[in-house]
């Protein structure tokens, strides 16, 4: 059993080490555990105190790519070289190094895929009381959306297995957290949270730069990976609002007609027709988003298991390459 440790990097020079030295050495059940980092465009000596400290892999990005395409190349990395486990953590040393037995011990006891820690977010003294109370909105959204119970959505310190991993598409360039969880709960892939420590604040996080634009996006991520996976459901919510408005009209104008007054009202029934067939055009797209939804999963099941072809046939050629005999 194969433990990939990885740690999406950018200009993390100065809080790499005490992250890297933080990470367990053994976990019991585990056989092997290795490093990696993704270098995602630094310009420090991120990269030089990594080769320093020993770390086995470096995926590097010549460019700042963002976190959710460093998570994925890590992602790849870890699969290519042999992980049956991947767990991401940060390179702020935010969490506590020891902690992540616990995320792989569900795992390895084959009751979950995807380990996520729950971080003590209303006792953590850097947290804002605005930012706590908006993480706790936005994990019960995921919740709704992905139909899980997790209760820690943006915590980025999580464990997958190796057939989780295979399975994961990341479409949004912001952040993966969310867009995760809403695929694996729409999935049905075996998840669960386990509560997890942090430690002190060694830098302001770096994913945002104001409150506003971190809510902003991350409801445009859970939107959009809800669209995806129930687009007929949301589309026809979303055109059911001008249909029932313009129903409602169309009844008052009707009332008007009958009741010999429907001479002064005739804009009602143009606006009434307006909206009932604008909410007819939005459940026709939600329609059409659903057949597209559908060839979506095809695709991810075709994907699948071009992975696993791939990244498997790897595996085992490596595992073949160390079981021949040594000869003279």
């Amino acid at each position: 059993m194969k433990l990939i440790i990885q740690i999406p990097c950018y200009n993390e020079a100065d809080t790499l080490t005490i992250a890297l030295d933080d990470l367990p050495k053994h976990i019991e059940g585990i056989d092997e555990i290795e490093y990696l980092i993704i270098n995602d465009g630094s310009t420090d000596d991120t990269v030089k105190v990594a080769r320093q400290w020993g770390v086995n892999y470096i995926v590097n990005f010549k460019k700042n790519k963002g976190l959710a395409k460093g998570f994925m190349a890590g992602i790849d990395a870890c699969l290519r070289n042999g992980a049956d486990i991947i767990v991401n953590t940060d390179a702020d040393n935010q969490y506590v190094g020891a902690d992540i037995e616990k995320l792989v011990r569900p795992i390895l006891e084959g009751k979950s895929d995807i380990v996520i820690g729950e971080r003590p977010i209303d006792s953590t003294a850097h947290f804002s009381p605005l930012k706590k109370r908006l993480q706790h909105i936005g994990s019960w959204v995921v919740r709704k959306a992905s139909k899980s119970d997790i209760p820690d959505a943006p915590s980025g310190f999580r464990a997958y297995s190796r057939e989780a991993a295979m399975r994961l598409n990341v479409i949004n360039e912001y952040t993966y957290t969310l867009e995760t969880i809403v695929q694996a709960g729409r999935r049905n892939i075996a998840m669960e949270s386990v509560p997890i420590r942090t430690n002190e604040e060694l830098r302001p996080s770096r994913l945002f730069n104001s409150m506003f634009g971190y809510v902003r996006r991350s409801i445009a991520a859970i939107l959009r990976a809800y669209m995806m996976y129930k687009p007929l459901l949301f589309f026809s919510v979303l055109g059911s609002i001008p249909f029932i408005a313009g129903l409602c009209i169309g009844i008052r104008f009707i009332y008007f007609w009958f009741a010999e007054q429907g001479r002064g009202h005739v804009q009602s029934l143009i606006l009434a027709s307006t909206l009932m067939l604008l909410g007819f055009m939005i459940f026709v797209v939600g329609l059409q988003a659903d057949i597209i939804s559908g060839n979506r999963k095809i695709l991810e099941d075709i994907q699948y298991h071009v992975r696993k072809l791939e990244y498997d046939g790897v595996k085992k050629k490596e595992e073949e390459k160390d079981e021949e005999p040594f000869t003279e």
